[in-house]
């Protein structure tokens, strides 16, 4: 369309033909009509820093501009992209796609349009066609070239490998270094010279394709990707930069992250003037303002900000293309910008139905070097990332299964992890995005306002048929559901970290460089088909399953062991916060047990795959067995028993040294605050101990399931009665230590007392009640004790602490219903020899629960030698009348809502412990519950639905602590997102749900619905059985008869 320059296209450098331009437009949708007049010229400058220059009419739409260059290039997925240019007052915007091209680009002789990148998805696996992933490639090359995506020395240099690879195909070091020499990818690139070199040479046979791939692979990972920096600064004047992404707006200084508001929390954007605004949702859990204000060089650079986080908020966030709105009659109000374009939805939804021609191509601008052929070297059992077929060099999109996550499982004959229908061997197309996955509940869309505020105030963020709720990139604190830590827009969960990350050495990389964590069997949805085929190709034996439940949950225990052993020994190594003897007393006591459970696991995997029958050694009935492979591992155990004895006392050891250092209490809390330390740090001092009741646990099911005539029940009952043995030596250690760390851990969530964790305390109950006051009914947290009953309330502080308000001793206190004396539902009297409070559960269950507890405790403080004095010594007096003891809570919460200024870190918080999920649910938890708990753990994989998505999504789970933590597979070294599970319900989907499959079980929570599905009856009754006791409390007599013991 108009003349173009004599110079190869990018396009046509791939082998593209010349007449095949592709309209971006819907199928069925007319292009709007080209106005006629007299032409412009406008220089457009490619990605890969070619000039193209497009006549169009003067009078014409932007789109019309837009549009042209996409033909040009072929280019279907062009909704990522956007022409950007320096207007008259030289700021740098986007071309408005429904205004005049004559209105924007006022002498367009003198400027030079940009064709970038203007939305990067978070997963580059939704990005489909490889000349849109090319594209994005050459955008990062540029982006590292002008230091936009900053990055360390490591991972700069991988990601000049993959360029390298890409251009000049595989290694050979004198070509490196020539070509190295003659490009310059970075500033300082000498420097990172042989890092390249070293990490091309990892890159053999890799192809184009696949270079661009694991290059955004690695990119998307850094935290500059993508980000564009606007100057500003808050309300003290401090210098910040602001950026949007597809999560929300970001808030940094320097190039460091310090804050980031998401779509979710965000209610309305605005500008006034120079004054940018942001109004967040009311939330109890954040100290922020309702309203964030920043301060930029002027109105002009304020609205185009402001113009980029409406385009990324509808593009993101909506399901359309916003209505335009109706202009007023007589005056008008605000901005009139809108968004306009297809959504990424409707982009994801435009490929998969195949409303477009596929063009082939090939990339003539790479000199492959590589002999490998595809077609006869088998895969590796990861499939891997998309290739190019040798024998046509061209991209093909093939109709493939849509799969849950958004991915299409597509792979060549040989990985028997998808097996292909057609017998032609064709290169594997990259994953498809599911339009119908949803993403996980938990961040709300920005619904409507009625508010209105000047010139820009009417088109804040104000979306029109939003998508459902989309995830926030961190977890979203205070909120009980689904707590995000790395899940993408499209509901998918974002790729494992398993290949080349940014710090990889060459040293640590897996075996092949091009495993796709997105498309490997772990992660890799199956079709329905596929899932009977691979059913009918295991064994179906109950003992099968028992024997894969001790494997799937010894690779849970393994990575527990190296929380301690591998991840927090590293962090302690780098700084001088630990006394040595400590040190001495916590890393030799479990090194050698992650050495010999590494070996356990080993052996068991060995034996599952000779009776899956995946071992040319497989021969039927002799390996179909896992009693002998236990008892030899549990009697190898017993050697191991002093480092065993040793966990308790290194947990008392860390306890009383974080208490007399204050540089160990903030190392440890800063380390819990990292990703991998998924539960408290002390709980994993005591995996150990549990582990030995897991093992119990399911040697007593295999001798309940075999006949005494079975081959491996002589074997399971001999490591039965060992490992029943050595449980029976710890079990009152194991009961003590569980007290010791739960004391310690609610220690963190309360502030006002400092003494409380004393030699004979036990904590019994926790939970949500309403205390009656003057004011009426207020919610407060209660913590019951043997010998004391605290009250609490939940301050706006930044460490989201409950703040101790009252304590009641037990001895001399009674206890009775009052519900007719209040007229308030499932009311109780607690009636101290000091004070007496009233206080009303959510439910009449929660009520006898209390009252049972409460009880319990007070006939244990009568039997002890009576009250002991100052308990609390830091806790306030309670001699106050209930009216002033509800003047004195509310001036105590006043006091501690005060708020910070943007710029201020949030402070290292405890949003999703056990006490904020009691406290937002309205529930509570005993300890009897959470010795249920710490017996009822389990891992494996489940897919995964949403209540309004078609699709299925593999995922690796892990249920502890009352939570399910999802994983992307098992190789992942933290969670991408948890779920707590107090308070939901846990059923089998009814006929009018239209689930269908077998072995589905529902979880719900007020709106909040989840599907899971498991592989086996097996698997589902061990599911349902250990969800059921986290979602219901178990009775007293149950425990009591299950440990038996008394715990109190």
């Amino acid at each position: 369309m108009g003349e173009i320059e004599q110079k190869p296209t990018p396009a046509s450098r791939l082998g593209a033909p010349e007449n095949s331009g592709i309209s971006t437009l819907e199928r069925g949708q007319k292009p709007p009509p080209t106005p006629s007049g007299k032409l412009m010229t406008v220089k457009i400058q490619m990605l890969d820093d070619t000039q193209e220059a497009f006549e169009v009419p003067q009078r014409a739409p932007g789109k019309v501009l837009f549009d042209a260059v996409c033909n040009h290039l072929n280019l279907v997925e062009g909704d990522y992209f956007g022409l950007e240019f320096p207007d008259h007052r030289k700021i740098v915007v986007w071309l408005d796609l429904l205004k005049p091209i004559v209105k924007q680009i006022r002498r367009p002789k003198h400027v030079v349009v940009k064709f970038v990148v203007k939305f990067f998805p978070p997963d580059h696996t939704q990005l489909q066609e490889e000349l849109t992933r090319y594209l994005f490639a050459l955008q990062v090359k540029q982006d590292l070239a002008q230091g936009r995506l900053t990055c360390n020395d490591t991972s700069a240099a991988l990601l000049i490998s993959h360029i390298v690879q890409s251009e000049i195909g595989d290694f050979d070091e004198a070509l490196d270094r020539e070509h190295l020499a003659k490009n310059k990818y970075v500033p300082q690139q000498d420097a990172l010279e042989d890092k390249i070199v070293e990490f091309h040479h990892s890159h053999i046979g890799q192809t184009p394709a696949e270079s661009d791939f694991q290059l955004l692979e690695v990119a998307r990972r850094l935290e500059m990707y993508g980000i564009r920096l606007h100057p500003a600064k808050d309300r003290e004047g401090t210098k910040i930069n602001l950026a949007v992404a597809n999560t929300g707006i970001l808030v940094f200084q320097g190039f460091t992250k310090i804050n980031a508001f998401n779509w979710a929390k965000v209610r309305k954007l605005s500008f006034k003037r120079k004054r940018f605004l942001i109004k967040l949702r009311p939330d109890v859990n954040s100290s922020y303002q309702d309203t964030l204000e920043f301060l930029m060089a002027g109105r002009d650079f304020c609205k185009s900000f402001w113009k980029i986080c409406v385009e990324h908020h509808a593009f993101f966030r909506l399901f359309e293309e916003p209505k335009p709105k109706p202009k007023p009659v007589l005056f008008s109000r605000g901005s009139s910008f809108r968004f306009s374009g297809r959504t990424q939805k409707q982009v994801l939804d435009y490929v998969k139905e195949g409303g477009h021609k596929k063009v082939q191509f090939e990339r003539k601008h790479s000199k492959i070097h590589s002999t490998r052929s595809l077609v006869s070297q088998p895969t590796a059992r990861n499939s891997e990332v998309p290739k190019q077929s040798p024998q046509s060099a061209s991209l093909t999109f093939r109709e493939g299964t849509e799969s849950p996550g958004g991915q299409s499982c597509q792979q060549a004959k040989e990985t028997q992890v998808c097996t292909l229908e057609s017998g032609s061997h064709q290169s594997p197309a990259l994953s498809k995005s599911s339009p119908g996955s949803k993403a996980v509940d938990g961040a709300a869309v920005v619904p409507p306002e009625e508010e209105d505020e000047e010139e820009g105030g009417k088109d804040g963020v104000r979306p029109s048929n939003p998508q459902p709720p989309q995830p926030s990139t961190g977890s979203l604190t205070g909120s009980p559901h689904l707590s995000e830590l790395s899940i993408n827009s499209q509901g998918g969960a974002a790729p494992a970290n398993v290949t080349l990350s940014p710090n990889l050495s060459p040293d640590n990389k897996q075996a092949s460089p091009l495993i796709s964590p997105l498309l490997n069997d772990q992660a890799c949805p199956r079709t329905d088909d596929e899932e009977e085929g691979r059913r009918k190709r295991f064994p179906t034996d109950k003992a099968y399953y028992i024997a894969k439940e001790i494997s799937t949950t010894e690779r849970t225990y393994l990575k527990d062991l190296e929380v301690i052993a591998s991840w927090f020994q590293s962090t302690v190594s780098k700084e001088d916060s630990m006394p040595e003897a400590l040190k001495t007393l916590i890393f030799p006591n479990f090194e050698p047990l992650h050495k010999f459970h590494t070996n356990f696991l080993k052996e068991i995997e060995q034996r599952l795959a000779l009776w899956e029958g995946r071992s040319n050694a497989h021969i039927r009935g002799d390996y179909q067995r896992i009693g002998d492979v236990m008892l030899k591992n549990i009697q190898g155990m017993k050697h191991l028993a002093a480092h065993l004895w040793k966990h308790s006392e290194a947990l008392e050891a860390l306890e009383t040294s974080i208490k007399g250092s204050r540089r160990l209490e903030h190392f440890c809390r800063d380390f819990e605050l990292q990703k991998v330390c998924y539960l408290p740090l002390n709980t994993f001092l005591l995996r150990p101990l549990h582990r030995l009741m897991h093992y119990k646990q399911v040697l007593e099911r295999l001798c309940k399931h075999h006949p005494p005539s079975h081959a491996d029940f002589r074997d399971c009952r001999a490591a039965l009665a060992e490992i029943t043995e050595m449980v029976a030596q710890l079990h009152g250690t194991m009961i003590k230590m569980e007290n010791f760390q739960k004391l310690h851990e609610l220690k963190k969530d309360l502030i006002g007392i400092d003494n409380l964790v004393i030699p004979g305390r036990e904590f019994i109950r926790l939970g949500s009640l309403s205390k009656l006051s003057g004011k009426g009914l207020q919610q407060r947290m209660f913590f019951l004790f043997n010998d004391v009953l605290l009250y609490t309330s939940r301050g706006l502080t930044a460490s989201n602490q409950f703040k101790v308000h009252g304590q009641l001793p037990l001895y001399g206190m009674t206890i009775e219903e009052s519900e007719e004396e209040w007229g308030v539902p499932h009311c109780l009297t607690l009636r101290g020899q000091r004070q007496s409070i009233i206080v009303a559960a959510s439910s009449r269950s929660e009520m006898e629960k209390w009252m049972e507890d409460i009880q319990m405790a007070i006939d244990l403080a009568e039997k002890s030698n009576g009250p002991t004095p100052e308990l609390l010594a830091s806790s306030p007096p309670d001699n106050k009348s209930p009216d002033e003891a509800a003047a004195a809570d509310q001036e105590s919460e006043d006091d501690l809502s005060a708020s910070r200024t943007s710029l201020e870190r949030q402070a290292p918080h405890r949003g999703n412990t056990m006490v904020h999920v009691c406290w937002h649910r309205s529930t509570s938890v005993s300890m009897v519950d959470f010795s249920i708990a710490v017996e009822n753990q389990l891992s494996g994989n489940l897919l995964r639905k949403f209540k309004n998505s078609n699709g299925w999504q593999k995922l690796w789970v892990v249920f502890t602590n009352f939570c399910l933590f999802f994983y992307k597979s098992h190789q992942d070294s933290h969670p991408l997102a948890s779920l707590p599970l107090l308070g939901y319900s846990l059923t089998i989907p009814s006929e009018s749900e239209n689930i269908h499959k077998d072995y589905v079980f529902k979880l719900h929570f007020k709106s909040h619905v989840y599907y899971f599905r498991a592989e086996s009856e097996y698997t589902f009754e061990r599911w349902m059985e250990v969800i059921r006791s986290a979602t219901s409390s178990a009775s007293r007599a149950h425990i009591l008869s299950h440990k038996e013991s008394h715990l109190y």
